[in-house]
């Protein structure tokens, strides 16, 4: 099964940390109901914090350091189970959180339960792995309070990729985009030669597709086709992308619209065939979710010359 999070990298790290930090809270959610308590994880920091002393929402949020939304909505929940109140502060206009005698038995029920067996069982976890990720993680907090991501990020890119599908006008733009990164490479081959001058006798007609990649201002830049080759398989082939059009992300925009049509259509299996020297594209296609598959190399890879791998796609 393929792990989008992990396989791409630091774009979704906030989603993979969120995903974490989700695992562990619904383990801690089993420990504290063990322990005879009705809260949840996320409410465990207020409690801390409140067993300090009464506790505006604004002083609250600026401790735990998540919204005020959130702040609040968590607040209300815990008033719910009769676990906070609240009081008027000195200044009979500030409203301030409290707990109650019974939050009071739940902060000392966590503490002397809850907590330290989970520290316990995260300080074992942490032990397993090199490094100082507590660490690592509080330097990262410092980061981004002192440069948000968004002051991080270049600006954004302004080129509209548009999807396209084949039309007998488009015909020579698959041929060119094709011939252009095959013979930059390689030799075009007969079996090339084909398919790009006969796409619709060959594809279209047999139950094919062709896609192509429109960048806004660029024109067509790139293209690509399902070939179906019996039994509900597909072969994604003559997918190429013009260098002037290269960095736009058109080859990326291109593969995963591919792939979403293949899958719509119920391509079993959906494979393609290649060069270990087109060493970008195959990372590209690992990284949308080709994986190398000796079997589809002794099924089909003697179709090319120049195929010296092959690669099957695994949802």
């Amino acid at each position: 099964m393929t792990d989008i999070l992990r396989e791409a990298g630091p774009v979704f790290l906030g989603s993979r940390l969120k995903r974490l930090a989700e695992r562990m809270q619904a383990e801690a959610a089993i420990a504290i109901a063990e322990a005879g308590l009705t809260c949840q994880p996320g409410h465990m920091a207020l409690l801390a914090t409140l067993a300090r002393g009464p506790q505006s929402i604004s002083q609250l949020v600026a401790v735990v350091g998540t919204s005020q939304p959130g702040v609040t909505r968590a607040v209300g929940q815990l008033a719910q189970l009769g676990l906070v109140e609240t009081v008027t502060g000195r200044d009979q206009r500030q409203r301030l959180v409290s707990l109650t005698p019974q939050g009071e038995e739940a902060h000392a029920a966590a503490i002397t339960d809850v907590w330290p067996r989970m520290g316990g069982a995260v300080r074992s976890v942490l032990a397993s792995i090199p490094g100082d990720f507590l660490g690592d993680v509080e330097r990262i907090e410092e980061a981004l309070a002192s440069r948000p991501l968004l002051d991080r990020v270049g600006p954004a890119r302004r080129t509209v990729l548009r999807l396209r599908e084949f039309s007998d006008e488009l015909a020579g733009a698959f041929h060119d985009i094709n011939k252009q990164w095959i013979e930059a490479m390689f030799v075009l081959e007969p079996v090339d030669r084909e398919v790009l001058e006969n796409p619709r006798e060959k594809i279209i007609d047999v139950g094919g597709t062709i896609l192509f990649v429109e960048a806004e201002g660029l024109g067509v830049v790139g293209t690509c086709a399902l070939k179906p080759t019996g039994g509900g398989s597909y072969e994604l082939t003559k997918m190429g992308v013009l260098e002037s059009a290269r960095g736009l992300g058109a080859g990326a925009f291109l593969l995963a619209a591919a792939i979403a049509r293949a899958r719509r259509i119920g391509a079993d299996p959906l494979y393609l065939l290649t060069n270990h020297t087109c060493e970008a594209a195959i990372h590209l296609y690992e990284k949308l979710g080709f994986r190398h598959d000796g079997g589809i190399m002794a099924d089909y890879g003697t179709r090319y010359a120049r195929c010296d791998v092959a690669m099957r796609y695994v949802p």
